[in-house]
């Protein structure tokens, strides 16, 4: 399955590329997307072996009325090879193509209490100029931390919470005793 969803979704990709669609295409794969896992009886009618192609290809004409032209092909393709129940997985490899292209880093800061929003921001514009890259940025509260914030950037984390520090210096004790 996995490799159907790569395959896909490079396809999709590659098509919203040459046609300079690529926002477009994955606003709207979302749109479809998160329709299908927020209505259950959506998802059985499009996912079902009991309805037909046809029935399939003329309900998703009439759910994606003004739809670009593109994703309605693709669709339909999805529908004639009966793969349309690996839709989530497309809509998860188009959206880590699209960060790719579009040079995103994921950011994500984790602090006691609630940050102000501006200082987010100023965080992640700041991280994102130093990177030379588009931050995706993504703030949660952790009251374990106790104080202090932890930043995590793609890969790497910062961990400057007071529980980090603690656990710091119980080892330090815990080493001269």
């Amino acid at each position: 399955m996995e490799e159907l969803a790569r395959v896909y979704a490079r396809s999709l990709f590659e098509v919203a590329r040459e046609h300079g669609k690529l926002d477009v295409l994955r606003e709207q794969l979302g749109q479809f997307a998160d329709a299908l896992g927020d209505n259950r009886e959506l998802a059985v009618f499009f996912f079902s072996p009991y309805f037909s192609t046809q029935e399939k290809e003329e309900g998703l004409g009439r759910l994606l009325d003004g739809a670009d032209e593109a994703l309605l092909n693709f669709l339909k393709l999805l529908i004639e090879n009966h793969r349309m129940p690996v839709i989530f997985r497309i809509r998860t490899r188009f959206e880590r193509l699209w960060e790719e292209e579009n040079r995103m880093l994921p950011v994500e800061v984790t602090s006691a209490i609630a940050l102000d929003p501006d200082t987010t921001e100023a965080l992640g514009r700041s991280i994102g100029e130093r990177a030379g890259r588009r931050v995706k940025l993504a703030a949660r509260v952790d009251p374990d931390i106790l104080g202090g914030i932890v930043v995590r950037v793609g890969n790497s984390i910062l961990d400057a919470s007071i529980r980090n520090r603690l656990e710091q210096l119980r080892r330090h004790v815990a080493q001269g005793a």
